[in-house]
Order: structure tokens, then C-alpha cells, then sequence
């Protein structure tokens, strides 16, 4: 993939756009929530909703927001074992602080998406399409991408025990800020940058798929 000057574009992400007055609301599959707060516990079913400008609190075994449609909203300090959003719809979410067991975006379609110091098991992006994208001050054990195709995504100050960008499509994709102990197949990360280091790290995994033994 060719790279133009000033490659790679940083992601251009903004903060949601809320009101500065909220109702309080409770959550309900395939809810229509417009400028509310939501205090979550136990188990939450939001599957299917639409919430628009929207502010959540969480400390749940299950926030459950498969298929929804997410516009300008603010989740802080979540704690949840798992949260899917499985083929969601996402403009400008930020998700800021706290630990998710589970955060499931595969199939999700993302625009303007920021994970801040937050501490993530499993974050699963396999066959999203997600635009502008940054992920600052995480601990994501596990990152899946595979079929993924990402457009200005950033990593800042995180760190990841195994990263599979298997079927990656990846557009000016900075991995620079992520600290990874393994990726699983480097043949995958064309259209990535990384630094001189993290290059040097792969190299036994590069030679491995271009067929090269290696031996002192």
C-alpha cells in the first residue's frame, strides 16, 4: 500500500456532543433514549436501542447493547464482565475508565470511537469497519481483528499480551503506542505502522511466514 507524506493520519476523533441537563432512565431492549443517564447494575439489556446523546454508568455482570445504534455517548467508569456489541453502531462513543471482562465490536460499523484508561480481557473487533478510532492508557489482554478493516486508528501508552490481526485491511493503522508481547501473523499488518523495535520483535514471526529457518 503506497503511503502519502505525513503517513500515518491520526485518528479524528472528537468528544460526544451532551446536553447539560440529563433524565434519569431505565434501561429496556430496543429502548429510544434521547439525553439521558443511565445507572446501571446487575444485568442491563439495551440490545437493539438507539441512545442518543446519552451519559452511562455501569457495574454489571452484562451490558448488553448488540445491535444498537450509539450517537454521542459517554460511558464512565464501567465495570462489567461482558459487554457485546455485536454489529452496533457507533458514532462518537468515548468509553472511559473501569474493566470490561468481554467488549464485543465484531461486525460493529464505528465512527469516532476513544477507549481511555480502561482494563480489557478480550476486545474483539473481528469484521468491524471502524473509522477514526483511539485507544489511550489501556491494558487489553487479548486484542482480536481478524477481517477487521480499520481507517486512522491510534494506539497510545497500551499494552496487549497477544494481538491476531489475521485478514486485517488495515489505513494509516498506528500501533506505535501499543506495547504487544506477540502478534500471531505479522504477514497481516500491511498497511500498519510501527517502530524500529516492534520490527525487530516480529522478525522470528516475519521469517516463519516467508518460509525462513533460523539458526545461530
Amino acid at each position: 500500500m503506497a503511503r502519502t507524506t505525513g503517513s500515518p493520519t491520526a485518528p479524528r476523533v472528537s468528544p460526544p456532543d451532551l446536553p447539560d441537563e440529563f433524565a434519569s432512565a431505565d434501561p429496556r431492549r430496543g429502548a429510544d433514549l434521547i439525553a439521558a443517564r443511565l445507572e446501571l447494575a446487575g444485568t442491563a439489556d439495551l440490545a437493539h436501542s438507539t441512545l442518543e446523546q446519552c451519559v452511562i454508568a455501569a457495574d454489571v455482570d452484562l451490558l448488553d447493547l448488540t445491535g444498537a445504534t450509539l450517537l454521542d455517548v459517554d460511558i464512565r467508569d464501567v465495570r462489567a464482565a461482558s459487554m457485546p456489541m455485536r454489529k452496533a453502531s457507533l458514532r462518537r462513543l468515548r468509553i472511559t475508565g473501569g474493566r470490561i471482562g468481554t467488549l464485543d465490536l465484531s461486525g460493529a460499523r464505528i465512527d469516532e470511537l476513544e477507549l481511555r484508561d480502561l482494563r480489557v480481557d478480550y476486545l474483539n473487533v473481528g469484521g468491524a469497519k471502524a473509522t477514526d478510532v483511539l485507544i489511550a492508557g489501556c491494558q487489553i489482554r487479548t486484542l482480536d481483528m481478524p477481517q477487521a478493516e480499520l481507517t486512522r486508528v491510534g494506539f497510545e501508552g497500551c499494552r496487549s499480551d497477544e494481538v491476531d490481526p489475521r485478514g486485517l485491511r488495515a489505513t494509516d493503522v498506528d500501533l506505535r503506542g501499543l506495547d504487544a508481547i506477540a502478534f500471531t501473523d505479522a504477514n497481516s499488518l500491511r498497511g500498519t505502522t510501527l517502530t524500529t523495535f516492534q520490527v525487530q520483535q516480529l522478525a522470528p514471526v516475519i521469517a516463519t511466514g516467508l518460509g525462513i529457518q533460523i539458526l545461530d
